[in-house]
Formats: structure tokens, sequence, C-alpha cells
């Protein structure tokens, strides 16, 4: 490690010590694009696939100290999950959401690799059997994409239907996992 480097950590370590940071934040490479990763003391809060309106947006509901450091154990699962070498995250998270974004947010959780759901379906199982177009907007409102896999949703025919970061990725997300669509 140069001295810079040293500096730098000296740093970050002293300023999550004294409280100065509310939020902790980095950009990772990923086979869909550059992703911006947030996450606080409680887990990760953020992962978005547009990093300026992203960064914009977490230190306004999360506090508007920032510090852009290596999130080591987000990166490694990400990169994992890439790789097809993992099928569930183990990061703890924060999330800030209403209830019913909660609801649906931890049923979508539960959607396993490599399946697909529809939001009838996810509606249902959230206690709100007829939320589907509600929970279509939970699903565009996602704050952790991939982790909460959105992409697993689909339309009632089992077509795909909007994604946030474009059906594109979704696609390939669906790809990645070997998800059967209709």
């Amino acid at each position: 490690m140069n001295v810079t480097s040293e500096l730098d950590a000296r740093f970050r370590a002293a300023a999550i010590a004294e409280g100065l940071v509310d939020v902790r934040y980095d950009l990772v490479d990923s086979p869909v694009g550059e992703l911006f990763v947030a996450e606080t003391d409680r887990g990760l809060c953020r992962i978005s696939y547009f990093p300026e309106p992203a960064e914009e947006e977490v230190a306004r509901v999360f506090g508007r100290r920032l510090l852009r450091m290596p999130l080591d154990r987000t990166r490694r699962e990400l990169d994992e999950y890439f790789e097809g070498r993992r099928r569930e995250f183990g990061l703890a998270l924060d999330l800030r959401v209403a209830a019913f974004h909660a609801d649906v947010l931890r049923e979508l959780a539960l959607v396993p690799y490599g399946l697909t759901t529809t939001y009838g379906t996810l509606a249902a199982k959230a206690g709100h059997p007829k939320a589907a177009r509600a929970v279509g907007t939970v699903m565009n409102r996602n704050p952790i994409p991939i982790v909460l896999p959105c992409h697993r949703v689909v339309g009632a025919n089992g077509a795909l239907t909007g994604y946030a970061g474009g059906l594109d990725i979704k696609r390939r997300l669906l790809e990645l996992e070997s998800a059967v669509l209709s």
C-alpha cells in the first residue's frame, strides 16, 4: 500500500468512526454496465443502473454525507452472481420504503433463482391480490434490483414487461439465470 492510499484509508476509517458518513458508495463494473451501489451501517440501500441520479437520491433519502469507498462484500457477491456462482445474496439490506412496498419486496426476495413469477401472483402472495398494477410500480421503484430480483417478474402471459434498467438488461439477467420464459 502506498502512502497516499494508506492516508485515504485512514481518512475513510476516521470519518466513519466519527459519524461523519451516512452512506458509503462505489461504482461497480458489471456485464450489464456500471452499477451505483450504496450502503449504510444497516446494509445495502441502493443499486442503480444510473449512477448520477442515484447518488442524488441516496443523499436525499439517507443523508447528505456520502463517501466513495470500496464496498468489497457487495462487489464480491455481485461478481459471483454475474459469474454464475451465486444464486442467493447474503447482504444485509437497509430498505426505507412504505409498508405496501415492503410487503411486496419481501415476497419478491423469495422468488427463486432461475424462475419467474407474474405481477398478479406476487400481489397475491404479498396479501394484495387485486394490486398487480401497484406491484408493477413497486418493481419499477425497487431500490435494490438484482439482489431483490424484480427482473424475475413478468407479465401474466409470460412476456417481458417494463424494467427500470431496460428490457435488454432484464432479458440478459434472465438469460444469465437460464430462466424459462413462455
